[in-house]
């Protein structure tokens, strides 16, 4: 997975930009313009509990086309104090991904990054959106004789991908869930090396001298077993061994797992509650409607569809999950009024 995504040469997100309607698949900011206008809401609320330090990082993760950071900026613009403390950190890996940040962002001052570790320590406000599902995981298969890690070998008929069994793994410890050792034979389960060793470093930087994180994915609350890995070409899924390199792959967060990580860290777990509830709570159906009344009719229209597709519980709305890691002394974040009750 890492291969296939990352390579190079030949990874997918390192040949050409995979987002948006000419691409494999569409965000969250490429739906709405209210989804990034809320987050920078969100990270101006955020800076102001936080007592309004008079310099902050603010950091995205995987920033796609610069669609959300620069709806996240022009949000706020509302907030001028805000805006003057900010200092713009992007990780990004892909060199057609970072071209499109630059278009998207002309007028900022931003640095990028490979990995989060450069980014200076101090005040700061992260987003991950979509980040995570990215990320390469492992999977292991319940055999017989116990479970036994699954990996992608050649198939001698025809030279085409396959999977095969590989070495045996005793799980033990926090990152691995007591429900697994009741699975039957057959089952798989997924963890992401990447994703836990993320989850700690933003764990500690929460609790050192952090404000907030806000990660924002496609998962499951709780850890278990279960097959999640997907390709997705065109739009369409697909084969996860057909087109590597070719076909974008993703796998639900364990966002139980990303909190476990993240908590023995020292910061502070706020979720995860469904993306719905919390957009809801920041307020998108009045913006959509605010907006929706001083455009054009198919301006409209298209305002509202998004609107739906992001809260809805048939789409979005309760399949993509919110959680929040701050420091201990920041206050309940915007968004999550539904577990202040």
């Amino acid at each position: 997975m890492a291969i296939a995504l990352g390579d190079p040469d030949h990874g997918y997100y390192r040949k050409s930009d995979p987002l948006g309607a000419n691409g494999d698949f569409i965000t969250a900011p490429e739906i709405s313009q209210v989804f990034g206008e809320l987050i920078g809401l969100w990270c101006a609320i955020g800076w102001q509990q936080a007592g309004a330090p008079a310099a902050v990082k603010l950091v995205e993760l995987g920033p796609g086309r610069g669609t959300l950071m620069a709806d996240v900026l022009r949000a706020a613009r509302t907030v001028p104090a805000f805006i003057d403390a900010c200092d713009i950190h992007l990780v990004e890996t892909s060199p057609a991904l970072r071209a499109c940040q630059e278009t998207a962002l002309t007028g900022h001052n931003v640095t990028w990054h490979d990995t989060l570790e450069p980014v200076p320590n101090g005040p700061s406000l992260i987003i991950a959106n979509e980040f995570f599902d990215a990320l390469p995981i492992d999977q292991y298969e319940r055999t017989d004789t116990g479970w036994r890690i699954r990996c992608v070998g050649i198939d001698p008929a025809d030279d085409s991908l396959c999977y095969v069994t590989g070495d045996a793994i005793n799980f033990k410890g926090p990152d691995f869930p007591v429900a697994v050792d009741a699975a039957p034979v057959g089952s798989l389960f997924e963890t992401c090396p990447a994703g836990l060793t993320l989850a700690t470093t933003l764990g500690q930087r929460m609790a050192d001298d952090g404000i907030a994180t806000l990660i924002i994915d496609y998962g499951h609350g709780r850890s278990g077993a279960g097959e999640t890995l997907q390709a997705v070409r065109n739009h369409k899924s697909c084969g996860v061994l057909t087109d590597p390199g070719d076909s974008d792959l993703t796998a639900h967060v364990d966002f139980a797992a990303l909190a476990s990580r993240a908590g023995r860290s020292g910061a502070r777990i706020v979720g995860p509650i469904p993306q719905g509830a919390f957009l809801t709570a920041l307020g998108i159906e009045a913006r959509t409607d605010q907006l929706a009344a001083n455009a054009d009719q198919d301006t409209a229209s298209l305002l509202r569809s998004g609107c739906r597709r992001l809260i809805g519980a048939d789409s979005m709305g309760m399949l993509f999950k919110v959680m929040a890691l701050t420091n201990q002394t920041v206050g309940l974040p915007a968004g999550f009024d539904s577990l202040a009750q």
